[in-house]
């Protein structure tokens, strides 16, 4: 009975030294992995487990968890080399280094796994600078938005406003610019943008293009962002005159994508109704009463998306339209959360009666709407009016891209700010025409202030003119542009 015992206990240290799979004493490596650029777990990781040393390779993959979690079960003892795969990494244009693990005796092993950080990379991938990174990096990957394949030659630019303080109290500005041309994988990198503040960034190729993106940089300074191209515009093309192959190409690349989600109070996630959302001069749509939202007329490619609802801040964040995206949830801030109460004092011109309005209206030298015309035109904020009107548009005040007639418009930006009022110029050109408000000049005014200084209900009457029929009370000596009047009650 005691040399069968013996027997048994031997039998069994045999099968507990193989830990074959499913037996009782058989191992376990499990662990995270953890993304170091945003400080959170890693989902959708592939984590791969390969033996080392054996004659016949052992090879496992899971998955990681909506917490970056992973384990394998049922290991044999000896040594192990793990690594993992993600889209991030290929963004970053690094592969995972592989890590050594060693199972013995059937025991469970931690194995943490995660990108390098920001340190690590800003040091590795700007290490040609003779001074060593300075500032800010971004990098990704470009690549098409129908496709969803990467794209080499794209033309990636960043740009930021620099504010210097000089002797005396003087403020000058200029702007600071960095471009970078794709790799063969798609992968671009700007190194020593500014590591605070916000990034205007922008990618094309050939005629399509992203919208310029208003990106803020992380308090890290790396920022990882990968831009989907598409085209520019939205153009209808007839199916009658598509006679050439290139247009019935053009026009199956010109269309539309869906971006749908959901819009929802930060204070206590209630779901918001009657919110205004828009990308660029399409047409807006409003969310349902339970917060959820439908662009079926987005086009294609990384795009600026404004959301705007009445007692809330507005929003303006970099959106990828592509086909089969997931559904998006944006969370809005009430306004009396941003700002106290504040009180503004403008000195007024005379009595609206005494404008001059009417009689200018009578000329028919430029585009008047009154009081009714402009309610009828049921625009959400001021600056909405404008994106219906021939000859004006919202946009940045440098010349706009014209990617059709002028493929390498990327390269002739003149000066960066926030959006502003466009329009046509005399020479064909965008420029900022001079806006005045109640009789008083207001230079360099942005859309967002525009829309706080004279909200629709307030507006008595509206004058557009073009800068060869600007009144001669209003025109501004070699402006090349034109003029808009704003008339309050």
């Amino acid at each position: 009975m005691r040399q069968m015992l013996v027997l048994n206990l031997a039998v069994a240290a045999l099968l507990a030294l193989r830990a074959e799979p499913g037996d009782a004493q058989a191992a376990r490596v499990h662990g995270v992995v953890h993304d170091s650029l945003v400080g959170a777990p890693m989902a959708g990781a592939w984590v791969q487990l390969v033996a080392v040393g054996r004659q016949s390779t052992m090879a496992r993959t899971v998955i990681s968890d909506s917490l970056g979690r992973f384990a394998f079960e049922g290991l044999a003892d000896g040594r192990y080399l793990i690594g993992f795969f993600h889209p991030v990494l290929d963004s970053l244009g690094i592969e995972a280094p592989l890590r050594q693990v060693a199972v013995r005796r059937g025991r469970s092993v931690q194995a943490l796994l995660g990108t390098p950080s920001a340190e690590r990379l800003r040091a590795a991938i700007c290490a040609s600078n003779a001074n060593g990174p300075t500032g800010g990096t971004v990098l990704g990957v470009v690549r098409d938005a129908l496709s969803r394949t990467a794209l080499s030659g794209a033309t990636v630019a960043g740009e930021w406003m620099e504010m210097t303080l000089r002797r005396g109290g003087a403020m000058t500005r200029r702007r600071g610019r960095l471009d970078a041309v794709t790799a063969e994988n798609g992968w671009y990198a700007l190194c020593d943008v500014p590591a605070r503040g916000t990034l205007f960034l922008h990618a094309a190729r050939e005629r399509d293009s992203t919208d310029v993106l208003e990106l803020p940089m992380p308090a890290s300074g790396f920022l990882r962002r990968d831009l989907f191209i598409g085209p520019s515009r939205l153009v209808v093309i007839d199916d009658s005159a598509a006679e050439d192959s290139t247009l019935s190409v053009r026009r199956a690349r010109m269309g539309s994508a869906r971006l749908s989600g959901t819009i929802v109070s930060a204070n206590g996630g209630r779901p918001l109704t009657g919110v205004l959302l828009r990308i660029g001069d399409n047409p807006p749509v409003r969310t349902d009463d339970r917060g959820a939202f439908t662009l079926t007329e987005a086009p294609h490619g990384s795009r600026m998306l404004e959301v705007r609802a009445v007692g809330y801040a507005p929003l303006r964040l970099a959106v990828d339209v592509v086909n089969d995206a997931a559904p998006v949830t944006l969370m809005l801030t009430p306004s009396t959360m941003m700002l106290d109460t504040v009180r503004v004092v403008v000195a007024r011109a005379a009595d609206r009666r005494d404008s001059g309005f009417a009689e200018r209206r009578r000329s028919g030298a430029g585009t008047y709407l009154d009081a009714q015309q402009i309610a009828r035109r049921g625009a959400f904020a001021t600056s909405d009016i404008f994106r219906q009107l021939r000859g004006l548009r919202i946009g940045y005040d440098y010349d706009t891209l014209e990617t059709d007639a002028n493929p390498n418009a990327l390269s002739e930006m003149n000066q960066l700010s926030d959006r502003r009022v466009l329009m046509r110029g005399i020479s064909g050109n965008w420029c900022e025409p001079a806006l005045w408000f109640d009789g008083a000049l207001i230079p360099e005014l942005s859309v967002d202030a525009l829309d706080a200084w004279a909200p629709t209900a307030r507006l008595f009457a509206i004058e557009v003119y073009s800068e060869a029929t600007v009144p001669p009370q209003y025109q501004r000596s070699r402006s090349g542009c034109g003029a808009i009047l704003f008339w309050t009650r």
